[in-house]
């Protein structure tokens, strides 16, 4: 139901948390505007506390403005019967009063909003920011304290968003942020032990910077409580003697209270440090430690994990660049035997990207696309070098033997450990000369039992054969090509292929052609074939009257370095 999704709402309440005033505006504009639109008079009431509230955060110069909202979402509130609706808007009206000062109003609307919440369910958890503002005003806090929840929600907060997070940096500074809300702390910092180095390191903002640090483990406060397991709670930095203030003098930040805390695993084992400074309100008590404590033990199995994952991803990068490298020289010793078809793997893996993008088919299934097109030939490492590089017609005999070679590829790659996934590979590789009609090799497949990567290596295969030269025959015209993509249809290839093959802009098929010669594509001349596709040109080389000889002109200049009409 549309009482019960109040996602916009929670986006823009994280947004207000994080002091982005501007986008909650907008954020509850357009909530205010959604439940309006599907009479949703709980969310109306609420959506429009919290634009007031939001629009006052900005700019206290909105505070009419903002009660006047208030006052609609009051009316609102009482006519939806809504708790949740009511609380909002009693906490929305004591946030404004408190940041005009009026600290006792200001309590009385925190507490009739506890009062309504107290036995019913707080999907929004409007209690903790509550419970902060309460505390703040009988602490005698500023306002000016960035609005944040009570520490124990900002505890489950910590455990649900690190959960999430495998990148190491990113994991960093989700903790020190989330860290900091829940410690009422102006900084926190979350130092890793680097033990190949013993070296301390994080990931830390310095002004709008974001860089890393690194240093001994054994310097500093944080060294000192790696290196000691102590926890350190201190009131009056500039009076200790193991404050460094050099780096307060190099940034200009003043530090006044430091609690440093020793981050330990499971085992006990001492793996880095938090460091969180200046307490709001004043200095950190045992409850804090208790917290920072409670924090750790989930950091710590966050960060383990953080790193056993970036140990794993390393692993794979090796292991994905050596498994590239292998075939890259199986591929290469093809060409080294056929210098008739030298640089063939590559185009084809070429075309078939451009295919494959074309279709929006997903990544995984283009790598294995990609892998299978340069290792297609493979097996004619199997071929006899008087059939291989014969720069004749080859007879029966020796073109019955060169259809070998996808057997061959079979037999090669299926002796290659691969994943499930990667297996598909040599069913792609081996399958690229079989016919949609059945009539291919070797093993006679048709239609959709040819393995999908299949089909498109055979439209990428025949394509680049017959638009390359050899030094026995010129390429074909392009318009002789496109008519054997277009009669082959459903014949030779899956159809639909062959469809979306003549869809791709010329372009990217003259950037191909390129490859076997070396030059470049003029600038002006890209934008200018970027806007037709190879149906396009081969209508317009049909079509004597055409008004566009010259697009068909300029692609063959690309092509053949011939007009059209030579």
């Amino acid at each position: 139901m549309i009482t019960e999704n109040r996602e916009m709402i929670k986006n823009g309440l994280n947004l207000l948390e994080d002091k982005n005033y501007e986008s909650a505006v907008q954020i509850f504009e357009d909530a205010h505007k959604f439940y309006s639109e599907n009479n949703s008079d709980e969310n109306i009431s609420i959506s429009l506390s919290l634009l007031g509230l939001s629009k006052y955060l900005s700019d206290k110069k909105n505070y009419e403005e903002a009660l006047k909202l208030l006052n609609d979402a009051g009316y609102m509130a009482q006519y939806s019967k809504g708790n949740t609706a009511k609380a909002v808007n009693e906490y929305a009206q004591g946030t404004i009063e408190f940041g005009e000062d009026n600290k006792d109003v200001a309590l009385l609307h925190f507490k009739n909003a506890q009062g309504l919440l107290l036995n019913n369910s707080d999907e929004l958890s409007i209690n903790g920011y509550i419970s902060t503002r309460i505390k703040q005003i009988e602490n005698g806090v500023d306002f000016e304290i960035p609005i944040k929840s009570d520490p124990l929600v900002s505890l489950v907060k910590i455990g649900r968003s690190i959960t999430a997070v495998t990148d190491i940096d990113v994991l960093l500074k989700v903790i020190a942020e989330e860290t900091k809300i829940a410690i009422q702390a102006d900084r926190c910092t979350v130092f890793l032990l680097d033990k190949d180095k013993n070296e301390l390191w994080s990931k830390v903002a310095l002004g709008m910077d974001s860089q890393e640090i690194r240093f001994p483990a054994d310097k500093g406060l944080a060294g000192y409580v790696v290196k000691t397991g102590e926890p350190l709670n201190i009131a009056d930095a500039y009076a200790d003697d193991r404050f460094n203030p050099d780096i307060d003098k190099k940034t200009g930040y003043h530090t006044k209270t430091i609690l440093c805390m020793p981050i330990k695993n499971n085992n006990q084992e001492i793996i880095g440090a938090f460091q969180v400074l200046n307490k709001f309100g004043g200095v950190f008590t045992k409850s804090d430690e208790d917290l920072l404590v409670a924090i750790g033990g989930s950091a710590s199995i966050a960060l383990e994990n953080a790193q056993l994952f970036e140990r794993q991803k390393e692993l794979y990068k090796e292991q994905k660049a050596l498994f590239e490298s292998f075939i890259d020289t199986l591929a290469t010793s093809i060409d080294a035997r056929d210098k008739i078809t030298a640089g063939h793997s590559s185009r084809v893996k070429l075309y078939s990207m451009l295919l494959v993008e074309q279709l929006n088919c997903d990544a995984k299934f283009k790598e294995l696309v990609e892998k299978a097109a340069i290792l297609h030939d493979i097996g004619k490492i199997g071929i006899r070098d008087s059939v291989l590089q014969k720069e004749g017609k080859l007879t029966d005999e020796e073109y019955k033997h060169i259809q070998e070679h996808v057997k061959i590829t079979h037999d090669i790659l299926n002796k290659i450990y691969m994943s499930e996934d990667f297996k598909q590979i040599t069913e792609f590789a081996c399958s690229h000369h079989e016919k949609y009609d059945g009539s291919g090799y070797y093993r006679k497949l048709s239609g959709e039992n040819i393995p999908y990567g299949g089909r498109i290596l055979a439209v990428a295969d025949v394509f680049d054969a017959i638009t390359s030269k050899r030094h026995y025959r010129d390429k074909m015209p392009i318009q002789n090509v496109i008519d054997i993509l277009i009669l082959g249809k459903d014949k030779h290839f899956d159809g639909k292929l062959v469809d979306e093959f003549l869809k791709i802009p010329t372009d990217k098929i003259v950037k191909v052609f390129l490859t076997e010669s070396h030059n470049l594509l003029n600038d002006e001349d890209e934008k200018t074939l970027s806007n037709y596709n190879l149906k396009n040109i081969y209508d317009i080389i049909s079509d004597e009257n055409s008004n566009n000889k010259e697009i068909a002109d300029l692609f063959n200049y690309y092509y053949s370095g011939k007009k059209a009409d030579e």
